[in-house]
């Protein structure tokens, strides 16, 4: 088994675990390989270093990390993806998928003719700047592909 760093064209790092580097080759020449955040299909390896563990040393703890990465003044580019993901799973669990039925539906909560409930789904720009312009407040949150099925 092979874990590769490997990074998409928006420079979103991730790992990927394959059965040999020829496997990696074949699967990215298919555009079978995605990046976990945003879908992106240009996927690069990156350089890494083999793990030896010759002397029977053990490797030192790594530091703590701050409890807030977002806060923290040294937050990594994996920190705030990290933090990202934790917003986007928490929207998915909390939220009802109405699909593109969105505007409609979130207009029938704001003029009481639904019950009030948070919601997620698929609306055009158009559709979004209506709302806005009805005083009903819409946020774009993207939802990465691996999110919005099961993960193998």
């Amino acid at each position: 088994m092979k874990v590769l760093n490997l990074r998409c064209g928006n420079g979103h790092g991730f790992e990927g675990w394959f059965g040999s580097e020829e496997d990696f080759l074949d699967q990215n020449g298919r555009g079978l390989v995605e990046c976990p955040l945003c879908a992106d299909r240009v996927v690069t390896r990156m350089p890494s270093a083999p793990r030896l563990n010759l002397s029977g040393a053990r490797e030192p703890a790594p530091p703590a990390k701050p409890e807030n990465p977002a806060k923290s003044p040294a937050a990594t580019p994996g920190d705030l993806q990290a933090l990202w993901m934790q917003v986007v799973r928490h929207a998915i669990e909390n939220t009802e998928d109405v699909g593109q039925r969105f505007a409609e539906e979130a207009r029938r909560i704001h003029y009481g003719e639904s019950e009030s409930r948070g919601i997620r789904g698929l609306a055009s720009p158009e559709e979004r700047e209506a709302l806005h312009e009805e005083g009903i407040e819409v946020m774009a949150l993207p939802i990465p592909a691996a999110l919005k099925g099961p993960v193998q």
